[in-house]
């Protein structure tokens, strides 16, 4: 249900800002037209490639929301993402054949003609351009669509190419000099390094991007309430299969005495209400034991800390287990992706910690902080 809302909101605006891009890049034809205008021209050309992007979310927004099949077990969310690129694409290529028009006009400039009518026509597109840019951004975070944001953007950088090219004939109305040529240029390099941008943002997200911190926080927030006993949830991962749809999976550490069927309820538990609190599926919940009531055991835990925290860039360490009767200590810990060498740094505290504890045998497994 929630998701049919949101796939009829996002087709809803995307429609709208092709009625509404259609519209205006017929009326900026037409004064580009009347003024011999490069800059009104390339205006209206970026706004016809507005009304296709709007088009491809919306080709994009009913293919990811096919079911899921044998080939995609978990869906086809992530051709939103590739949507996006699209039409960062789009944006770029508009912006470098602006480029070359304006370089044209440069060596062979064209004396534009204002009137009233043109200027109402770009002032009008301004307005009515920063209002669905606004719109478009507001809904596309409401509903978290990247190409609605994308789009959004895209829009409010028209309003900015459209208040230049009010400049550029106000220019030429008050000091009969013309920057046509000059302008179209400059608006080119705007959209083209925009369109840069938006498509390194687009490869962002393919290839996975950290968990938001807060998110990430509050997800394990919820896990530690589930249960008292629970000691602390770490090594939490989410993997991204298209907007809202999020599978990860998460350890938690517990007192050792639980039974088998006491972590069966408490990990089943902690699915139901991270998926009815944050739309989080959690496919894996490994487990921690943890010595408890066992004085030894927390002395040599303390001292192991103090060793391995006495390191840079070590951002932590969990899931400390000691195996007296077989003389076996078990525990992982953080490397900050700001070491510069990660597995030396790692070396370095498995060595420091079997020379502190010789008598044992010490199983360290490294992680990273793929999440806060």
């Amino acid at each position: 249900m929630k998701e049919n809302i949101r796939e009829k909101t996002i087709i809803r605006t995307s429609i709208a800002g092709v009625l509404v891009n259609i519209a205006l890049s017929a009326f900026k034809a037409l004064a580009g037209l009347m003024s011999h205008s490069i800059a009104i021209v390339l205006d209206s050309v970026n706004n016809l490639s507005d009304a296709l992007s709007s088009v491809i979310t919306i080709i994009g927004t009913k293919l990811a929301n096919r079911p899921a099949d044998k080939k995609h077990p978990f869906g086809h969310g992530r051709i939103e993402y590739l949507t996006s690129m699209i039409i960062s694409v789009i944006i770029l290529y508009a912006g470098i054949t602006a480029l070359g028009e304006s370089i044209k006009k440069i060596f062979k400039p064209i004396i534009p003609e204002y009137n009233k009518v043109v200027l109402i026509i770009i002032a009008v597109s301004v307005v009515v351009k920063i209002f669905l840019g606004l719109a478009f951004k507001k809904i596309g975070t409401k509903v978290n669509s990247d190409s609605l944001v994308a789009s959004g953007e895209d829009a409010l950088m028209d309003s900015i190419i459209s208040v230049s090219t009010i400049a550029g004939a106000a220019a030429f109305i008050l000091f009969n000099f013309s920057v046509e040529a000059y302008l179209g240029a400059g608006i080119s390099f705007f959209i083209i390094k925009s369109g840069c941008e938006m498509i390194r943002e687009g490869v962002s997200s393919i290839l996975g991007e950290r968990i938001d911190s807060s998110f990430a926080k509050e997800i394990k927030h919820t896990i530690v309430e589930v249960d008292p006993e629970i000691q602390g949830a770490f090594d939490l991962i989410l993997n991204n299969y298209g907007p809202d749809r999020l599978l990860g999976s998460v350890h938690i550490e517990v007192p050792s005495t639980w039974t088998a069927s006491k972590i069966d309820v408490v990990t089943r538990k902690i699915q139901e209400v991270v998926i009815e609190k944050h739309s989080v599926v959690l496919t894996g919940i490994g487990v921690y034991s943890v010595n408890v009531d066992d004085e030894h055991a927390m002395s040599i835990r303390s001292r192991i800390a103090h060793v391995v925290m006495n390191h840079s860039n070590i951002l932590g360490m969990h899931g400390f287990y000691l195996d007296e009767e077989n003389k076996k200590i078990s525990f992982d810990v953080i490397v900050s992706f700001n070491s510069r060498n990660m597995k030396h740094l790692f070396e370095h505290v498995v060595d420091d910690v079997r020379k502190e504890f010789p008598d044992y045998k010490v199983d360290i497994n490294m992680d990273t902080d793929v999440s806060d």
